[in-house]
């Protein structure tokens, strides 16, 4: 049977190296063409992490968890040296010293928030620290649902204004994803323990609902952007990345579900 530690670090790796890839893509589109230094940075992170991301489809979920262990930290360096590249990016564009890009603060925020994320999850399977479930559950809806709020934001800035249903939609989502962020933040100060696990399950049961309706919401407007049937300035590959991102989400809560009910089957 494979070794839990090994499978989750390559389930990790293969995920995000793509994703950290993609930021890199999406930051040079932004750039101005005199930009070359931050050009090349890009260029560089992107051939980084598209080796990384090959070389976690190479191994095998049989490697040896020594080698998955150094190759987790190899990474960790990696997402570290992007996640400052990323915060010098937004604080230039803050600071006023890169005039007339086309990178939203928020989008830089964003991604950046992501390489933390991704590095913090390095740093926790090589230590061997997990979370206890109920901090773990509301730890994770708190981060997805601000990305999925960033995301709804974002989709509504790049359609072309003429598209107004979908403009619409988008700022819905925006609104609907916002509530259920301070409705985590609000769970989450109050850390519920175990004898609460209904309150969890419902907690869950709600953000899949509005996440899938959101899923199903980028599904369509990645079809519609590929076959060049609606009006944006979205690059085709954008709007397949936070649909992945959705999806990603939804797998979480499906697990955390997963493993509140055969807990509480345990209780029984």
């Amino acid at each position: 049977m494979p070794d839990a530690f090994v499978v989750r670090s390559i389930d990790e790796i293969r995920f995000w190296s793509r994703i950290m890839k993609e930021h890199s893509f999406f930051l040079r589109l932004g750039f101005r063409c005199e930009d070359t230094q931050l050009i090349n940075e890009a260029n560089y992170f992107y051939k980084l992490f598209e080796g990384i991301e090959h070389k976690s489809h190479a191994l095998g979920l049989d490697t040896d968890p020594s080698s998955i262990r150094q190759f987790n930290t190899e990474v960790h360096t990696a997402v570290s040296h992007i996640w400052v590249f990323k915060r010098k990016i937004l604080g230039l564009i803050l600071t006023c010293q890169l005039p007339g890009q086309n990178n939203f603060p928020l989008l830089v925020d964003h991604v950046s928030r992501e390489a933390n994320y991704f590095r913090n999850r390095l740093e926790e399977l090589n230590q061997g620290k997990l979370e206890p479930l109920q901090d773990a559950i509301l730890d994770e809806n708190v981060f997805f649902l601000k990305i999925m709020a960033d995301h709804a934001k974002f989709i509504g800035h790049l359609l072309d204004p003429s598209e107004r249903k979908l403009v619409d939609q988008a700022r819905e989502f925006s609104q609907d994803f916002d509530q259920l962020l301070f409705q985590a933040q609000d769970l989450s100060s109050m850390r519920p323990q175990s004898q609460t696990q209904p309150l969890l399950t419902q907690f869950l049961d709600q953000n899949r609902v509005s996440v899938k309706s959101l899923r199903d919401f980028k599904q369509t407007a990645r079809d519609l952007i590929y076959a060049c049937k609606i009006k944006s300035i979205i690059h085709p590959l954008l709007a397949d990345h936070v649909f992945r991102e959705a999806e990603r989400f939804l797998e979480i809560i499906d697990m955390f579900e997963g493993v509140l009910t055969a807990s509480g089957k345990k209780r029984e």
